[in-house]
């Protein structure tokens, strides 16, 4: 399999490595990040989102979402997790692709690290480290954000059905947030999938969920973007012992995955991988029977 690294201008900003096959390419940034801004086949429409008024920009004083594919501390508190990732990061080739290196946070003491390697025709895995550079030790979870180009749908497998005389326990958790609307339109809860649009006439929306099927996806415009994780049981996860989130306003959605809550010692490292794949003319889904059809055949 070919395989291209090279040096491009994007989105406004000069320093940028591209990493490209016969049929798919990333751009990652330089001048800030670490953050994949691009994901797409050769030539063709970006399934990540951008935002237009924060691409080409670097060393603002504070945090930025610009778009694209970044990584976080979890759980969710300000400052720390808002820590600005808008200075250059480190890049360098490693076997099978690329690792994009921030300095040390200054109010968090983290460093972030993603490393980006082509693994097939149209796949790309991506291993998220968070490694404690502070003095003390502290409780983290490496957090992969994906912002999605609008107007899609991710489309989130639900666990399998069972009859109440077989399993007399819950097999699910999900957690809610104060603005979650389970009303919402963009909602489609099925038997067996549970869907959600972005609308560009709608504002914040959220659910968590202990996922176990090892994947999510997000169909736009006869695109799909899937993403597989693992959740490793036993462990502890944060917002109520969720590993996925998907969040949704007017500009985009995101699908999150998210790695174990550890304790890390000044010094040690803690890591999170996803695998990404890109599928072209898809057809649409509204419902678990369009999933069934059109999604289920491209998951192995």
């Amino acid at each position: 399999m070919k395989r291209v690294i090279e040096t491009v201008e994007y989105g406004g900003w000069p320093n940028n490595v591209r990493i490209a096959n016969d049929e798919i390419e990333l751009v990652v940034t330089k001048d800030v990040g670490p953050r994949v801004i691009r994901f797409s086949f050769v030539g063709g429409q970006n399934v990540l989102g951008e935002l237009e008024e924060e691409m080409g920009r670097s060393g603002e004083g504070e945090w930025k979402l610009r778009g694209g594919h970044r990584l976080w501390v979890a759980p969710e508190e300000k400052p720390r997790t808002y820590e600005p990732d808008n200075d250059p990061v480190a890049v360098q080739e490693i076997r099978g692709g690329i690792q994009t290196v921030q300095t040390k946070g200054p109010l968090s003491g983290i460093q972030k690290v993603m490393q980006i390697r082509l693994i097939g025709p149209r796949s790309v895995r991506i291993r998220h480290i968070l490694t404690n550079l502070a003095d003390n030790p502290v409780r983290v979870a490496p957090w992969a954000l994906t912002v999605m180009a609008p107007r899609g749908v991710a489309i989130i497998p639900l666990p399998a059905r069972i009859p109440h005389t077989e399993r007399l326990l819950h097999n699910q958790e999900w957690s809610l947030w104060g603005y979650t609307d389970l009303s919402d339109p963009r909602w489609t809860i099925g038997s067996r999938y549970l869907l959600f649009r972005q609308d560009p006439a709608r504002g914040p929306n959220k659910l968590g969920i202990a996922h176990r099927e090892g994947w999510a996806a997000y169909w736009c415009g006869g695109m799909l973007f899937v993403k597989r994780f693992e959740r490793l049981e036993g462990r502890i996860y944060p917002d109520g012992n969720v590993n996925f989130e998907t969040f949704a306003n007017e500009r985009f959605l995101e699908l999150e995955s998210l790695g174990p809550l550890v304790r890390l010692k000044p010094g040690a490292s803690t890591k999170h991988e996803e695998v990404w794949e890109l599928h072209r003319d898809v057809p649409p889904c509204a419902c678990d029977a369009d999933v069934d059809s059109h999604v289920r055949p491209l998951i192995r």
